[in-house]
């Protein structure tokens, strides 16, 4: 299996929650191949936004969003 991660951050609406102010300002940093990539991206952003308490990133297990081994609901097989 392919292990993509996604990093991604913004801005929130209170810095002890996850809760985005404004969804269409999300910053995509990018989609990487490994966890230590998407770590060292991950770091550069959250180190050059460190002075904004609401400013977060996060990194997202992709390949863990979808197993090929379980059948696909009937939505799915429309596409």
């Amino acid at each position: 299996m392919q292990r993509l991660h996604l990093v991604f951050g913004g801005e929130l609406v209170s810095p002890d929650k996850n809760q985005f102010r404004n969804v269409e300002d999300i910053h995509i940093v990018g989609i990487f191949p490994s966890y230590d990539t998407a770590y060292a991206a991950w770091k550069s952003e959250a180190q050059r936004t460190v002075d904004n308490a609401h400013m977060r990133y996060f990194i997202a297990h992709l390949h863990r969003l979808r197993d090929e081994e379980t059948a696909v609901s009937g939505t799915e097989e429309l596409g």
